[in-house]
C-alpha cells in the first residue's frame, strides 16, 4: 500500500505542468497595459532613488577608504549588493512592463533570475554577518579588539563565494530560472518543488541555507543583544562619561543595523511566502493579480538603506553638536587649559567617530 501511494504521489508530481508550459507565450504580460504601466513607473522611481542613493554611500565611503572600519567595509558591501541589484536588474523589469511583455527572451529571463537572486543573497548574508558582528561586539567585548581589516576581507569572500555557489546552482540541472506568473518578470524556478522530489529538495535546501538559517542567525542575534542591553544598562550608568557616550554611540548602531534587517525582511517576507506556496501549496490558486505586488515589494528593499544611513546620520551630527557644547561648556566652568585641552581631544574623537553597520 504504501508502494503504491508513493507511486501515485510521483506520478502526480510528474504530471504537474507550470504555468510556463500551460501557455503558448510565458512572457506575454497577464496584467492590463494600466497596471504594467503604473509598475514600470514604481520600479522607475524605486530604481533611480535606489541607484543615486547607494551610489553616494559608496563614493563617500571611496574618499576615505583607506580609513573604514571593519562595519563600515561591510555597509559598503551591503550598498554594493543594493547598487547592483538596481544597475543589473531593474532595467530589464522596467522596460518589460513598459512593454507589456518580458522582450528579452529565456536567455535574458535566466540572467535577470541570476542576477537578483545573486544579490539578493548577498544582501541578506552580508545582513546576516553584520547581525553577527553586532553580536560579538556588544555581547563578547573582547571580539571588539580582536576584528581587522583582513578579518572583514576574508569575510566578504566567503560572501561572494556564498551567493555566487547558490545562484549558480541552478544551471547545474538542478534547478532552474523561469518567467514570474503575471509574465514581465524572472525569478527562481519555485514550480520545480511541484513536479518532482529532486525539485522539492532543491527548492528545500534554497530556503534553507539563503532565507531560514540566516533571518534565524539575525533574529538570534538581536534577541540577544536586546537582553544584554537591558541587564547592562545600569552598570553603564556607574563608568565615566566617555565610557557612556562610547556605549551610546554602539547601541544607535546597533539600531541601525537592526532598521536595515528589518526593512529587507519586511520587504522580502511577503515574496518568500508566495514562492513558498508556490512551491508546496496550490499555485495556481494564487491569483496573478496578488503575485505582483510581493515582487514590486521586494524589488523596493535596496532602496531603504540609504535613507536610514542619512535619518541616522542626521541624528549623529546632532548627538556629536551636543557633545561638543556640553565640553565646552564644562570648559568655561572650569576656566582650565586642562579642561580645554581635553575637551578639544574629546570633542575631535566624537567627530570622528563614523556610523557603522
Amino acid at each position: 500500500m504504501n508502494g503504491m501511494a508513493a507511486d501515485h504521489n510521483t506520478s502526480s508530481l510528474e504530471e504537474y505542468l507550470p504555468h510556463y508550459l500551460q501557455k503558448e507565450d510565458p512572457f506575454a504580460s497577464k496584467l492590463s497595459r494600466e497596471a504594467d504601466i503604473i509598475a514600470g513607473f514604481y520600479l522607475t522611481v524605486i530604481g533611480i532613488l535606489s541607484t543615486l542613493g547607494n551610489g553616494y554611500v559608496i563614493f563617500m565611503s571611496s574618499k576615505r577608504k583607506k580609513k573604514l572600519r571593519p562595519a563600515e567595509i561591510m555597509t559598503v558591501n551591503l550598498a554594493v549588493c543594493d547598487l547592483g541589484i538596481s544597475v543589473v536588474g531593474k532595467p530589464f523589469s522596467i522596460i518589460s512592463f513598459f512593454s507589456h511583455r518580458w522582450v528579452f527572451g529565456w536567455m535574458g529571463c535566466r540572467w535577470y533570475g541570476w542576477a537578483g537572486f545573486f544579490f539578493g543573497c548577498g544582501s541578506l548574508i552580508t545582513m546576516t554577518a553584520v547581525s553577527l558582528d553586532r553580536y560579538l561586539k556588544i555581547c563578547h567585548l573582547s571580539y571588539g579588539t580582536w576584528l581587522k581589516r583582513h578579518h572583514v576581507f576574508i569575510c566578504l569572500a566567503i560572501i561572494w563565494a556564498y551567493a555566487t555557489f547558490w545562484a549558480t546552482v541552478p544551471f547545474a540541472g538542478v534547478g532552474s530560472y523561469a518567467p514570474e506568473p503575471f509574465g514581465t518578470s524572472c525569478t527562481l524556478d519555485w514550480w520545480l518543488a511541484q513536479a518532482s522530489v529532486a525539485g522539492q529538495a532543491f527548492i528545500l535546501s534554497i530556503l534553507f541555507f539563503c532565507l531560514l538559517f540566516p533571518t534565524a542567525v539575525i533574529v538570534f542575534s538581536y534577541v540577544k543583544i536586546i537582553l544584554k542591553v537591558k541587564s547592562s544598562t545600569k552598570e553603564v550608568a556607574h563608568y565615566d562619561t566617555r565610557i557612556q557616550n562610547s556605549h551610546i554611540l554602539e547601541m544607535k548602531l546597533t539600531k541601525v543595523a537592526m532598521l536595515i534587517c528589518a526593512g529587507f525582511l519586511i520587504a522580502w517576507i511577503p515574496y518568500a511566502v508566495v514562492s513558498v506556496w508556490s512551491a508546496f501549496g496550490q499555485p495556481d490558486s494564487v491569483p496573478i493579480q496578488f503575485s505582483v505586488v510581493p515582487t514590486l515589494l521586494a524589488k523596493s528593499a535596496a532602496m531603504y538603506n540609504p535613507i536610514i544611513y542619512q535619518v541616522i546620520d542626521c541624528k549623529f551630527a546632532c548627538c556629536r553638536s551636543g557633545g561638543l557644547k556640553t565640553l565646552q561648556k564644562k570648559s568655561s566652568l572650569k576656566k582650565s587649559r586642562m579642561y580645554t585641552i581635553s575637551a578639544h581631544r574629546d570633542s575631535t574623537a566624537m567627530n570622528e567617530t563614523q556610523v557603522e553597520v
